[in-house]
Order: C-alpha cells, then sequence, then structure tokens
C-alpha cells in the first residue's frame, strides 16, 4: 500500500497526559475551543488514551469535528516507561510490540490511522541504539502500510539525532521535546531540526519556564501588546520554529492560547526572549 498523503499538520497541539478520569471530557472541550491537533500516548501510566478516543468521539457525535479534519498523534513507549498496565506483550520481539501498540491505539481512537507516530524515548538516554533502531524500522512499517502518516521521536538529544542522521535510517517529521528556557529553548537540537527539515513540537513551554513567566520583560512586552504572558511564550515560539503543546485544563486558558496566534512579537523581542534565560 503506499504511503498516505501527508495530512495538514496544525500549529498548536492539545496535550492530554496527566489528565486521568478527565481526559475524555477535556479532549472534547479543546476541540470545542478550537484545537484540531490531538497529542497522546499508548502509555497507561501518564496517559489515558481510551479516555482521549471517548473524547474523540463525543466530539464527533455532537458534530465538533470530523475525523480528518484532525491530527492525531500517539506514541510507542518502551516497557521501562510504562507501568503494569502493558499495551502488548513484553515477551514479543521489539517489533511485535511496536505492531501491537499501534493496534491497541487504533482500538483506542476507532480510527484506522493516526496522523503521526512517535517514539515516546529512545531506550538510553546517551546513544541510538540497536533497540532504538528495531523500533524505528518497525515504525517506518507502520507508516508504510498506512497505519500512520507521519513519523516522529521525542525526548532526544542532539547526540541521538546525530546518530541517527548517521546510521541513514530516514528522520522523522517530528521532534518532539521539553523545551527549557534556561537551555536556550532546546538550541541545539532545533538547529539540527531546522537543518534538516524536520519541525520542532515543544511541550512545557510554560510549566518548565515559571520563572520566565515571571520575568520583567515577558510582563512588559504582554502588557504593550494586551497579551497574557503565557501568549507572549507561545508567540515567541512560534518565532523561533516551535510548534507549541499546551496541556491547560481550563476552557478560558485553552481560548487564550489559541488566541496567542495573533499575538505579534517583533524580531528584538524575539531575539530577547531567547536569550533571557539561556
Amino acid at each position: 500500500m503506499p504511503p498516505l498523503p501527508p495530512s495538514p499538520v496544525p500549529d498548536f497541539i492539545y496535550g492530554t497526559a496527566w489528565k486521568e478520569d478527565r481526559t475524555p471530557a477535556l479532549t472534547e472541550l479543546a476541540l470545542r475551543m478550537g484545537f484540531r491537533g490531538i497529542d497522546t500516548a499508548n502509555q497507561r501510566r501518564h496517559y489515558f488514551e481510551a479516555g482521549v478516543g471517548q473524547g474523540l468521539a463525543a466530539a464527533y457525535r455532537a458534530g465538533v469535528v470530523a475525523r480528518d479534519h484532525l491530527f492525531l498523534q500517539t506514541k510507542f513507549t518502551y516497557q521501562p516507561g510504562q507501568d503494569h498496565r502493558l499495551p502488548y506483550d513484553p515477551a514479543a520481539t521489539l517489533s511485535v510490540q511496536v505492531a501491537q501498540s499501534m493496534a491497541s491505539s487504533l482500538e483506542h481512537l476507532a480510527t484506522d490511522h493516526v496522523d503521526s507516530y512517535v517514539l515516546h524515548g529512545p531506550s538510553s538516554n546517551y546513544d541510538w541504539t540497536d533497540a532504538d533502531a528495531e523500533v524505528w524500522e518497525a515504525m517506518r512499517k507502520e507508516r508504510d502500510s498506512g497505519r500512520t502518516r507521519l513519523l516522529g521521536v521525542s525526548n532526544v538529544s542532539l547526540r541521538h539525532m546525530q546518530q541517527m542522521a548517521a546510521a541513514r535510517v530516514g528522520l522523522p517529521t517530528f521532534v518532539q521535546n521539553r523545551c527549557y528556557a534556561r537551555l536556550g529553548w532546546d538550541r541545539a537540537v532545533r538547529s539540527f531540526c531546522r537543518e534538516h527539515k524536520i519541525i520542532y513540537q515543544g511541550f512545557s513551554l510554560l510549566t518548565a519556564n515559571q520563572e520566565v513567566l515571571q520575568h520583567p520583560l515577558i510582563a512588559s512586552l504582554a502588557a504593550s501588546g494586551s497579551a497574557t504572558p503565557a501568549q507572549v511564550v507561545f508567540s515567541f515560539a512560534r518565532s523561533i520554529g516551535i510548534l507549541p503543546l499546551t496541556g491547560t485544563s481550563n476552557a478560558e486558558h485553552m481560548k487564550q492560547d489559541l488566541a496567542s496566534r495573533d499575538v505579534k512579537l517583533q524580531p528584538d523581542a524575539v531575539q530577547a526572549i531567547e536569550s533571557v534565560a539561556g
């Protein structure tokens, strides 16, 4: 089966981690507020993927959105990142685990494909390993079979990406990392992504950077632009090539986060924010 054409990538993604029993209602709420990208993972420890599917079904029934207008992203998570509620047979090969995890995700989300399938994190904090190579090849097969349109990797270092490139196994469409201002907003990995035309998804833009939200520069830019500090950070993120994720459970914050698309920052303000804690 030929690969499916890429679906439109949204400019904002709603993250569903850590929401437990609130997952269905918050997923539906995010869609009602206007989000068209949903991020989850088949990792019951931090996500309730079946609950995401329940929220999607409620939104479909209510006529809020159709599946074809949504960007759904899920992840394969190695066993050390899981709890006892595994989405695959731990005795199976990694390739089989990838396929079983995907089949389970498609069932949870009541769809025949996801738009992006992400390796939740390499097996080693240091190197791109043989295990990662096996998993990545299995993920590529999921893409080639049409069960996902695009592939990504998460929680990666520059070293991981360089080794992946050197292995010539095909680079991902997405990198998804936690983004710390004190580390230059993940400058080294972002630079690699820019060079290789990889879309960088940034998460924890607010929660990992509370000191930036309180910074006088951000407060000043927010006041002068009639924006919130969070809106300034999201606008800044887009300005430096980050596709932002938000996981807020507050309806007003969802609305404000989406409205950050209309907040425009001058180049000198962007440069100042990039160096404020980096």
